[in-house]
């Protein structure tokens, strides 16, 4: 029989138990996951999508990383960064594509399907133009939940984070870049892009008021060239001029205007955000035949399709050549040029959001209640999401909202 002691003690035969506090039943949403990080260096890709910073944070989380060897060379992290931050390395690319999740920035490939199990997460580059329907069906068939970093908007103020952040980057480096291959360096005319007393400055011609047209002219302005944007909308423009105040040119895309310019402009910066699978040439080939001999051409929407008829998709270990005596410099990932910045930016954007898939216990909770992330699949658990892939694939895409609801 169970007695009460004087001292509130419990009492079984001869053994005295304190009771205790009454713990109420919490619900435990953390659930420990595998992260993997492929090396892109064979796709001409230099970033990589986690700094060793962020991989401190996720495995101090209690998750684990694991990357392939020489992932984050291209921006100069070394595998021991990585591992003296709790990473696992490994050469085994099928343990690394073993993973939970595996994150990495270029696009998926054929090869890549190959080494998945199935049934995991993966975050990538989409680009629709270069998809092949051989690696759509193949991560179909793996029944993977696909999510793509240019799609990705964020909740608070609707934008594309990843693609904001490297059109920042994008629209500084063209016109760095612009600088060096009007210089004599790459056999251009020789001319300093900017200004100096007594001597006319550089025109710097800009295709689209957005993020990357605005760091372009920041960065051009801030070198003292005369530059003009163009744009469709009146309201974007306005908004450049109250950022930029009135030492640049604006003006929508009218014809007459848009050749005139192009005749004297030193440097072409195509910007223009275009919906996929829709390109349109504000540019056309004939009107690149009217430009100054030894100008440069620099379109940041090749990816998709591009804004200026002679310019072509091309590897960043081969993006320049030359046009009707006009200088190109076309390469999809041009970011990767300063590989150490954009790594850095990419990180910042998908570390919490990887630890956000850890805490909330699978990829089906985080996107129900995350619509900027869902925003992004265009696969989930091997149904195209995607109404845009479907249409180039001939594929019915399903409602990714109608899917979720069944869980």
């Amino acid at each position: 029989m169970n007695e009460k002691g004087k001292s509130g003690k419990i009492q079984f035969g001869n053994t005295a138990y304190m009771p205790k506090e009454e713990h109420l039943e919490t619900a435990v949403k953390f659930r420990r996951i595998s992260i993997g990080i492929p090396s892109d260096a064979a796709d001409d890709e230099k970033r990589v999508a986690l700094t060793p910073e962020a991989v401190n944070l996720l495995v101090e989380s209690d998750n684990e990383v694991i990357l392939q060897k020489g992932a984050g060379l291209g921006a100069n992290y070394t595998d021991k960064d990585y591992s003296e931050n709790g990473a696992i390395i490994t050469d085994s690319t099928a343990r690394v594509y073993g993973s939970d999740v595996i994150i990495k920035v270029a696009p998926f490939t054929e090869k890549d399907t190959d080494y998945l199990k199935g049934n995991q997460v993966v975050f990538s580059y989409l680009n629709v133009l270069k998809l092949s329907e051989e690696t759509l069906a193949r991560l179909i068939r793996k029944k993977v939940t696909a999510i793509a970093f240019e799609k990705i908007r964020d909740n608070n103020n609707n934008v594309l984070p990843v693609v904001e952040s490297m059109s920042e980057i994008s629209g500084v480096t063209s016109i760095l870049l612009a600088s060096d291959y009007l210089s004599n360096h790459h056999g251009g005319k020789g001319v300093m892009l900017g200004g100096i007393t007594g001597v006319t400055p550089t025109e710097v011609m800009i295709l689209g008021a957005n993020t990357a047209g605005e760091y372009a002219a920041k960065a051009a302005l801030g070198l003292g060239s005369q530059v003009k944007i163009f744009d469709s909308s009146l309201q974007r423009l306005r908004k450049f001029e109250s950022l930029a105040g009135h030492r640049l040119q604006t003006s929508v895309f009218h014809p007459q205007v848009l050749k005139k310019a192009l005749k004297s402009a030193d440097v072409v910066i195509g910007a223009i955000e275009l919906d996929d699978l829709k390109p349109w040439y504000y540019i056309t080939e004939e009107m690149v035949r009217t430009m100054k001999k030894g100008s440069v051409i620099i379109d940041l929407s090749i990816d998709r399709g591009g804004c200026i008829e002679t310019t072509e998709c091309r590897a960043l270990k081969d993006p320049v050549y030359e046009k009707h005596g006009v200088i190109h410099f076309s390469a999809w990932n041009l970011p990767s040029r300063v590989a150490r910045t954009a790594s850095i930016a990419l990180s910042n954007i998908f570390a919490p959001m990887l630890q956000g898939l850890a805490d909330s216990g699978g990829i089906t909770h985080l996107l129900k209640n995350d619509p900027g992330l869902r925003h992004g699949a265009y696969l989930y658990n091997g149904n195209l999401t995607n109404e845009t892939l479907g249409q180039k694939f001939g594929v019915l895409s399903k409602d990714l909202d109608l899917l979720l609801s069944a869980f």
